[in-house]
C-alpha cells in the first residue's frame, strides 16, 4: 500500500468531491437541454426498475413479516397487540421501505454502473465517444440518473405495500389478529407528513446511487483491477451516503411536520 502525506490525501479527497459535484451538475443540466436520449432512459428504466423488482419485493415482504412477529411479542407486554398494524405501516413507509430499497438497488445497480462505465473508461471507449462529438455525461450518466430517481420512487411504493401485506399475513394467519382491524389501524396511522417523508427519501437515494456509481465508473484507473476497485467503492460510498441522507431527511421532516 502506498503511503501519502496528509496534505496530499486531503487534496485528493477535495478533488474527488469537486469532480463529483461537477458530474452531478452536468448530469442535471443535460436533462434540460437537447439532445435528450429518451431511448437510453427507457432502457435504463427497464434494467434498473424491472430488474430490481424481485429483490425489492422479497426484501420488503419479509421485512414486514419480521416486523409483525417482533412487534407482537413486544406489544403483548403492554396489552397493545392491536397497534401492530400501526407499527408496521409507520416503520415501512417512513424508514425501512425507502432505506432497504435504496440499499438493495445500490448493491445491484451502483456496482453495475461503476463496472460498465469503468470498463468503457479503461478500454478508451469514452475517449472515442468524445472524439465523435458525443458527450459521455449526456449519453451515459444523465439517462442513468433520471431512470434511477424515477424507478426507485415506485420501487419504494411497491416495497411499502408488500411489507404491509407481509405483516398483515403474518398477523392474521400466524398471530391471530383481526384482518379488518390490522388494515384499518395501518391506514389511519399514516398522515401527510409520514407519506411525504417516506416518498422524499427515494428521490435523493436514487440520485445518490446513480451519480456515485457513474462517478466511480468514469474515474476508473488501472485497468481491470481498477474496475473491481471502482465497483467496490461505488457500493460502499453510495450505501454510506444513503444512511447519512436518511438521517438528514428524517431530521428535516420531523422538524417541519412535528413527527
Amino acid at each position: 500500500m502506498k503511503f501519502v502525506s496528509p496534505t496530499e490525501f486531503a487534496k485528493d479527497k477535495l478533488w474527488s468531491v469537486q469532480e463529483y459535484s461537477l458530474l452531478c451538475g452536468r448530469s442535471i443540466a443535460s436533462l434540460f437541454s437537447r439532445p435528450v436520449y429518451f431511448s437510453d432512459i427507457f432502457t435504463q428504466m427497464d434494467s434498473i426498475g424491472i430488474g430490481s423488482l424481485p429483490i425489492v419485493i422479497l426484501s420488503g415482504f419479509f421485512t414486514g413479516c419480521v416486523l409483525a412477529l417482533q412487534s407482537v411479542s413486544s406489544l403483548k407486554e403492554f396489552g397493545a397487540v392491536s397497534m401492530t398494524g400501526t407499527l408496521v405501516s409507520l416503520s415501512m413507509v417512513k424508514e425501512l421501505g425507502p432505506v432497504l430499497t435504496g440499499l438493495m438497488v445500490s448493491g445491484r445497480n451502483a456496482s453495475g454502473m461503476a463496472s460498465e462505465l469503468g470498463s468503457m473508461k479503461v478500454t478508451e471507449q469514452l475517449d472515442a465517444m468524445r472524439a465523435l462529438g458525443v458527450d459521455p455525461i449526456r449519453k451515459l450518466v444523465a439517462p442513468r440518473v433520471s431512470a434511477t430517481v424515477f424507478m426507485l420512487f415506485w420501487l419504494t411504493v411497491i416495497s411499502d405495500a408488500v411489507g404491509m401485506l407481509g405483516g398483515g399475513l403474518v398477523g392474521v394467519f400466524m398471530l391471530g389478529l383481526n384482518a379488518h382491524s390490522y388494515w384499518r389501524t395501518s391506514y389511519r396511522a399514516l398522515n401527510y407528513g409520514d407519506v411525504v417523508q417516506g416518498m422524499t427519501k427515494p428521490v435523493f437515494f436514487g440520485f445518490i446511487i446513480a451519480t456515485v456509481g457513474c462517478y466511480f465508473g468514469v474515474s476508473t484507473k488501472g485497468g481491470t483491477q481498477g474496475v473491481g476497485k471502482a465497483t467496490t467503492q461505488a457500493v460502499v460510498v453510495s450505501s454510506v451516503m444513503i444512511i447519512v441522507m436518511d438521517f438528514l431527511i428524517s431530521r428535516l421532516t420531523i422538524g417541519i411536520f412535528g413527527r
